[in-house]
């Protein structure tokens, strides 16, 4: 369970730990046709902490100044595999989704590329799939689909990962299935976002701290 991305989906209600790196509640974005870098600037990641490649282990978030609040910065742990850069998060939300969501420029959609985000939602459950196959960003809850008959709708189906709708089952067939599968519902979709991106990140790597970090505020 060290290999693809199924094992954050497992986690996803583990509380955070002590670990150096991370391991319960991880947000994960993925992008592709948008250069690792770039995409990390438009996070909010500082150029030159980006091109020191510091291990996340080894991040320290500054201390504020006298008479000032410390600043409030998130780690953010990160990797390529195959054509998609991938940003790991733990502090409850994903950062490209939320400044997606406020309209933060930097963060908007653009045609050619695609951005995949499964955000914990800590602070405003139930955890969401935000997919931009392009300038546009659909949402949907865990356990449901995007609507938009896509691949990866299809791989959410196939990994058991949307459940039956009120209209198309009866209410006792869909307290059923939440009773039998919900437990299991964010590893299901990791599992069905692995299966469509052929993403895999070690997890011992991850727990380590071992992967590049940045800090980046909350958008």
């Amino acid at each position: 369970m060290s290999g693809g991305i199924a094992w954050m989906g497992a986690h996803h209600h583990t509380p955070s730990s002590a670990v150096p790196g991370m391991l319960g509640g991880i947000s994960l974005t993925c992008a592709r046709g948008v250069e690792t870098d770039e995409f990390l600037i438009n996070l909010g990641a500082d150029p030159d902490e980006l091109a020191a490649r510091t291990p996340c282990r080894e991040l320290r978030v500054p201390a504020g100044q006298p008479g000032r609040p410390s600043p409030h910065l998130n780690r953010a742990m990160y990797g390529i595999c195959g054509e998609w850069t991938y940003v790991l998060e733990d502090w409850g939300m994903a950062t490209w989704a939320t400044g997606c969501q406020g309209k933060v420029e930097s963060m908007l959609p653009r045609e050619g590329e695609e951005i995949l985000c499964l955000t914990a939602n800590r602070f405003s459950p139930p955890a969401q799939i935000v997919h931009a196959p392009g300038a546009r960003a659909y949402r949907a809850d865990f356990g449901t689909g995007t609507g938009q008959g896509s691949a990866l709708d299809a791989a959410l189906g196939a990994a058991g990962a949307v459940f039956p709708s009120m209209p198309e089952a009866g209410e006792a067939e869909v307290v059923a299935y939440f009773e039998e599968h919900g437990e299991r519902l964010p590893e299901l979709v990791f599992t069905a976002v692995g299966a469509y991106t052929g993403v895999a990140i070690d997890r011992d790597a991850v727990e380590a701290g071992e992967l590049p970090g940045v800090l980046v505020a909350p958008a």
